[in-house]
């Protein structure tokens, strides 16, 4: 009964200060005005106030909210995790019906050696690349930072 009271006011209000702005030959923004003032009492009207007032007061709704809030957090938590131990639900589930327990990446069990290199005899008896240099490294990956440099040394940067 307060609520839709206030409501009420808040839209008479408004629609007061409407009034006066058209008065003062703002019409667009009498109109905006006039808009904004007449949905407290539209929502009065359609029993949303009431329905909002209802749900508030009530300490079930809140104890459902917080059982909602609680079951999305632990969703959330769980799907983390999932994507920490870098499998899926489908990864999991193919790796049961293979029998494995564990799903196991391919590379997990072979040692890291960096990139580009291979296990075996054949990457013991390889030699190792030399590095490009800056220019060859810069054209080589497609990027040209010469203009960057030109501005960077004009600003004495």
């Amino acid at each position: 009964m307060l609520a839709e009271t206030i409501c009420s006011a808040v839209s008479a209000a408004g629609l007061g200060i409407a009034a006066v702005t058209a008065y003062r030959k703002k019409f667009l923004t009498a109109t905006r005005i006039a808009a904004y003032s007449l949905v407290p009492f539209g929502l009065v009207l359609t029993g949303v106030v009431e329905w909002v007032a209802g749900i508030a007061f009530k300490p079930s709704v809140w104890i459902g909210f917080g059982l909602l809030g609680l079951s999305w957090l632990l969703f959330m938590t769980t799907r983390a995790i999932e994507r920490r131990s870098g499998t899926t639900r489908a990864e999991r589930k193919a790796a049961r019906a293979a029998g494995q327990h564990e799903a196991v990446a391919p590379a997990a069990s072979a040692p890291s050696l960096g990139a580009g290199s291979t296990a075996g005899p054949a990457a013991a008896g390889a030699k190792p690349r030399p590095k490009p240099e800056k220019k060859q490294e810069a054209a080589a990956g497609g990027e040209d930072f010469s203009d960057i440099e030109a501005i960077l040394k004009k600003h004495g940067i």
